[in-house]
């Protein structure tokens, strides 16, 4: 079903992909309800839910997009939900913020029903595909910088060196150091691996404890939050929502997009500028965005720590299929599973190695056309320094037809790059952030 053997890849090497994909995200099961609660969303329900939009998206995305991609709520968007829409609107309950979520996630369907996602994915210039890769590894390097200590916030330069006497920093030093010379000797699986023996080290020095104890059993509180079109429109209108909804729909759509574009071309994927199946894989996450925006989470994305998975060898959707499984699992383990993805120094080793790795990308830009350079270097740079993909590839998609217009090559650029520069400088200038 997988075609393993086409791919260069085995099972063993699935399943460790696809466990190391897991550990790297696990964290959004506990991040993501704790953000959402400042909304008000019961944090069982919003694990739950989750849980339960992570599953569906990656599941689809590995049976029918098959692709190594794992999908779920999007760190940002759930931020951009709780204190933008929910705190940001007088009056306005979650449960109607979740009306918005739902009406862009049958937008963003349908969209992926049309030929509109594929041409999004080839109308995109090659230069800026590399860019896009090249920016999301800079991003998941500083991730993982930032979330284990080495990199800390400062009053005056934004960030610096962070304490290297810290505990947890020390930690991730170690796995960082551990990890390198488990790749050096190519030995397989080398990223879990690295993330196993940090985990075992953080035990015995008393930073990893089980405290909560180990299992629990999910639950749904509030049931279904939403479920009716024409209900969720009538809360959009009366709340005038629509802002909302445009920014969900095009940061969503662009996230993703910019994700599994990159992703797949750092897997090798990529045919002739295509990308097989884009459809399917837009039409994942469009539906776990839906599911999720149901039963109460904020919508969904292709997640960046993929690319973990596919640096440690996964290549098919058998990847994702054994992150949905994990993600199953881990419903009923949600203290174990809290008291692991807690302490990132774990999993900060595997962001910054795979960083590196997406960076090399950088060597097939054409930099010495600078209309083509400069727009590619805006991608690279912005990603990680506002820590958000689609803002990223929205100064591209900016950038890149204004300078072709002032060198007089407009008729380079495919149409709807217009259309979306437009759209996405009305975004950045109107919408709250």
């Amino acid at each position: 079903m997988f075609d393993l053997k086409a791919n260069g890849t085995s099972v063993k090497t699935e399943i460790v992909a696809g466990a190391t994909t897991f550990f790297t995200m696990a964290y959004i099961m506990v991040v993501n309800p704790l953000i959402l609660s400042g909304a008000g969303v019961p944090f069982e329900q919003s694990f739950t839910a989750t849980v339960i939009a992570a599953v569906i998206g990656t599941l689809l995305m590995g049976l029918v997009a098959r692709y190594p991609i794992a999908v779920a709520p999007g760190m940002g968007l759930n931020a951009y939900f709780t204190y933008s829409v929910v705190q940001g609107h007088a009056n306005l309950s979650y449960i109607e913020a979740f009306s918005a979520v739902f009406i862009a996630g049958i937008l963003f369907l349908l969209l992926s029903m049309t030929s509109l996602r594929s041409r999004l994915i080839e109308m995109i210039p090659q230069n800026l595909k590399h860019a896009i890769t090249a920016g999301i590894g800079l991003f998941i390097a500083f991730l993982g910088l930032r979330m284990s200590g080495i990199v800390a916030a400062h009053p005056d330069n934004l960030v610096a060196l962070g304490d290297l006497h810290q505990p947890k920093v020390v930690l991730a030093l170690v796995g960082l150091t551990v990890t390198l010379i488990l790749l050096s000797r190519n030995v397989k699986g080398a990223l879990f691996i690295g993330m196993i023996i940090t985990g075992i080290i953080a035990y015995f020095a008393g930073m990893l404890s089980f405290s909560e104890g180990i299992v629990s059993v999910p639950t749904l509180p509030e049931g279904i939050l939403v479920w009716n079109p024409i209900e969720a429109a009538g809360d959009v209108i009366s709340h005038s929502l629509y802002a909302v909804v445009f920014s969900f729909l095009l940061v969503t759509l662009f996230d993703t997009t910019g994700t599994v574009v990159g992703v797949a071309e750092q897997a090798g994927l990529m045919k002739d500028n295509k990308l097989p199946r884009s459809e399917r894989a837009m039409f994942s996450d469009s539906i776990a965005t839906v599911a999720g925006s149901m039963v109460g989470t904020s919508p969904t994305t292709a997640y960046v720590e993929s690319a973990a998975g596919v640096g440690a060898g996964g290549r098919t959707g058998l990847t994702a299929v054994v992150v949905a499984v994990l993600f199953v699992i881990a419903a009923f383990f949600s203290p174990l599973v809290g008291a692991v993805s807690g302490l990132s120094a774990i999993t900060a080793p595997s962001l910054i190695v795979v960083g590196c790795l997406m960076l090399g990308n950088v060597k097939s830009i054409r930099w010495d056309d600078f209309d083509e350079a400069f727009p590619a270097f805006l991608v690279i740079l912005t990603m990680p320094l506002t820590s958000s993909i689609s803002t990223g590839i929205a100064l591209g998609f900016i950038s890149y037809p204004l300078m072709k217009v002032v060198k007089g090559n407009f008729r380079a650029v495919h149409p709807l790059m217009y259309v979306f520069a437009v759209l996405f400088l009305l975004q950045l200038a109107f919408v709250p952030h």
